[in-house]
């Protein structure tokens, strides 16, 4: 830990030893309280050393998009107001997913018809 976090967090009546002890009491299903009185501390001092405790989170908040520059321009451009990326990119995909479920119905009935297919809006390998 960075010496500037460390003094910006609260001192802790437990030694660092016994805080350690204490967030794995709490990982293991003890209470706080019962906690605080095997330490023989106040509650809120356990409670001080708990609040630092890690947790594992169930899924991941955020994920990194390699794209091209073109790529990250065309997503900044949709972008609403201070739209968060992920949210941007959310809705980017849901609109082409639509789009393609739109479009293969239509191909579907256009084959029906013999009318050509439509040449895709993107070249997937564009030339260079």
């Amino acid at each position: 830990m960075s010496h500037r976090t460390a003094a910006l967090r609260p001192a802790i009546a437990l030694d660092p030893a016994a805080a350690t002890r204490a967030r794995s009491l709490r990982r293991q299903g003890m209470a706080p309280e019962a906690i605080a009185a095997r330490f023989g501390v106040k509650l809120e001092e356990v409670e001080k050393a708990l609040v630092q405790m890690r947790s594992p989170r169930p899924e991941t908040t955020r994920g990194t998009l390699n794209v091209t520059l073109d790529a990250h321009r065309l997503v900044m451009a949709e972008r609403r107001g201070d739209e968060p990326l992920w949210r941007t990119m959310d809705r980017m995909l849901d609109e082409l997913l639509r789009l393609r479920a739109a479009a293969a119905r239509r191909g579907h009935a256009r084959r029906r018809q013999g009318v050509a297919p439509a040449l895709p809006l993107l070249d997937p390998m564009p030339e260079r």
